[in-house]
């Protein structure tokens, strides 16, 4: 299935290595990956894996030590403020903690005109700029007359996290990034924003990376499976071949770190 599909990122040897000498620090050891356009990958890994060094790295904000990243076939290139803003177009994220991701000092709409004017709709009509981020917020049940004027921090955990992907109904990239994404908030707010990120994959064709230590979660949304140990891939496929039929003892352990309701849990692993 994955290889009828064009390939949007992908990565030879990716390394990266902090610190020297007796301090050095492999936080990300010669990973390769394909990810392809429409797909959802899942890369999991416990606390320290190196799965958010590796997504920092592919966001361009932290470079690499060793190895390549190709961005729809081509060496990436973000050498200049330009070529990263050109980039940034194409690839955005979602992060665990949605407060952080805001300028305190911008208003909601100023958050959402930013994206307007990075899709090259500065120009616009100020009455259609307000029809787009009507929409937008639509789209994530918010109702944009009650957010105008208002602060991300006025607004809930949840209702953050909500802003955050009608951010990205206006900027719709190629690829989305989500980190942790639902790790904050409630399950029935977890199952909706689930469900607006897999309606935004089918709209516009968006590749989904889920950074993740969730087993269950990347069961449930993926096409494609990464676990991510001390830094490398040591296991990758389809959801159902990872999940269903894993073959390193790392997969098995973090399956059964996962409760079960109808099983006495095994406590012999903590």
């Amino acid at each position: 299935m994955n290889d009828e599909r064009k390939l949007c990122l992908s990565g030879k040897g990716l390394t990266k290595v902090f610190g020297l000498g007796r301090q050095k620090t492999v936080a990300v050891d010669h990973v390769d990956f394909a990810f392809h356009e429409g797909e959802i990958i899942s890369i999991v890994g416990e606390s320290g894996s190196g799965k958010t060094t590796l997504a920092k790295m592919l966001l361009g904000l932290i470079g690499e030590t060793e190895g390549e990243v190709y961005f729809q076939g081509v060496k990436r290139d973000i050498g200049s403020q330009k070529k990263k803003q050109n980039y940034w177009k194409q690839i955005q994220a979602i992060f665990q903690d949605p407060f952080s991701s805001y300028n305190i000092f911008h208003k909601i709409d100023e958050v959402l005109l930013d994206c307007i004017r990075m899709r090259g709709g500065g120009k616009l009509p100020h009455a259609k700029k307000v029809e787009m981020m009507t929409e937008a917020c639509s789209f994530v049940n918010l109702k944009f007359e009650e957010l105008t004027n208002k602060y991300p921090f006025e607004l809930s955990g949840g209702q953050q996290q909500r802003l955050m992907i009608a951010r990205i109904f206006l900027l719709k990239p190629k690829i989305l990034l989500a980190d942790e994404p639902t790790s904050m908030i409630d399950a029935c707010s977890r199952a909706t924003i689930l469900d607006f990120l897999m309606q935004l994959r089918d709209e516009i064709g968006m590749t989904l990376i889920f950074i993740t230590h969730d087993i269950g979660l990347a069961y449930y949304v993926s096409d494609t499976v990464y676990i991510m140990e001390k830094g490398k891939f040591v296991e990758s496929g389809s959801a159902d071949e990872v999940i269903l039929n894993p073959q390193q003892p790392y997969t098995r352990r973090l399956l059964n770190d996962v409760p079960k309701i109808h099983e006495e849990w095994d406590l012999s692993t903590v």
